[in-house]
């Protein structure tokens, strides 16, 4: 590879095949997916032999591909001052915001910009600086996708330590709301250890005890509101394995309504009734423990109140 101010050249190796440009960058650029090659195309940041590069270019062997310094630039995840969301809670070593169902804690991508995140770094961009990796945006624990509520971050290194510090020592308190199928009659406890599905990562399974690839997790609930086939539980916390609560629920026979991974088709819901209430955390700088409080939205609470009326009209029928 040759190097120029502002560019870099690759020299096709004699006798390569032909192959589409977008595909020769995602495999000799370090880090390039094929989107962000062709992005970078349609700029016009890339050149074949000296001429700016159309999309479905195809490289042949021994062409020079001139290459902007900026595709080699480690990317990074984008504000987006557009997304718009209810913060809980602000000081200067804090942030909690009422995270959405249907909306990403942090990005998988950097490309992507509707997540939480991308939020973050339009109201601090300081919170890009603090952790590997750049795509959490200063968050100190996640909630899944289609789970809403409180969603906490740092915006200081001592902050972000230290409220790291407290969810790794199990010394966060976290109370949930969930609707689960089924009438669940008494207060109870699960505390099965929790590991990756063997066949499927991005599930979770329940394990014996002395599994190896079993972490500990231990889940209380507390019903309150029943009715004949669903019940509304309040649920606490304080390990955080992935997907804790759906898995620990729906190996009891109460998933969770509206759960498209480990719940059923009894009770139809259009998300995962699943909402992260409150959070109590010790304070960075002050030392206090600070509570902090997520009302139940407007979709959970349709569901809720639909649940309700269809009983009232069973009642009165």
């Amino acid at each position: 590879m040759e190097q120029e101010s502002g560019r870099r050249t690759i020299r096709v190796t004699a006798g390569s095949a032909p192959v589409r440009l977008d595909v020769f960058l995602a495999q000799h650029v370090p880090d390039c997916s094929r989107r962000t090659a062709q992005r970078a195309i349609a700029a016009g940041e890339v050149r074949i032999n000296g001429r700016l590069a159309r999309k479905g270019a195809l490289v042949r062997a021994e062409d020079l591909i001139h290459v902007a310094d900026a595709l080699y630039a480690p990317p990074l995840l984008q504000p987006n001052p557009r997304l718009a969301l209810r913060v809980l809670y602000e000081d200067d070593a804090m942030i909690a915001v009422d995270k959405p169902a249907g909306m990403p804690s942090q990005a998988l991508r950097m490309h992507e910009r509707e997540t939480v995140a991308n939020f973050l770094l339009a109201r601090h961009p300081e919170v890009a600086a603090l952790e590997q990796g750049g795509r959490e945006a200063g968050l100190v624990h996640r909630l899944d996708i289609d789970t809403s509520g409180v969603l906490l971050a740092a915006r200081t290194p001592a902050a972000y330590r230290s409220l790291r510090q407290q969810f790794s020592r199990h010394q966060v308190g976290k109370e949930y709301v969930a609707l689960v199928e089924g009438v669940v009659h008494a207060t109870g406890v699960v505390d099965t250890p929790i590991a990756h599905d063997r066949r499927n990562p991005s599930r979770m399974r329940i394990t014996a005890p002395d599994d190896p690839h079993g972490r500990p997790a231990v889940t209380h609930f507390r019903p309150e509101e029943r009715h004949d086939n669903w019940t509304l539980l309040r649920v606490r916390i304080l390990t955080g394995v992935m997907h804790q609560i759906r898995v620990h629920l729906a190996s009891i026979g109460h998933p969770i309504v509206g759960d498209r991974v480990y719940g059923t088709s009894a009770v139809r819901a259009p998300r995962q009734c699943l909402h992260a209430a409150s959070l109590a955390v010790i304070h960075p700088t002050s030392g206090a423990t600070v509570e902090i409080r997520s009302p139940l939205p407007a979709d959970f609470a349709g569901v809720l109140h639909g649940r309700r009326r269809a009983k009232r009209a069973v009642a009165h029928g």
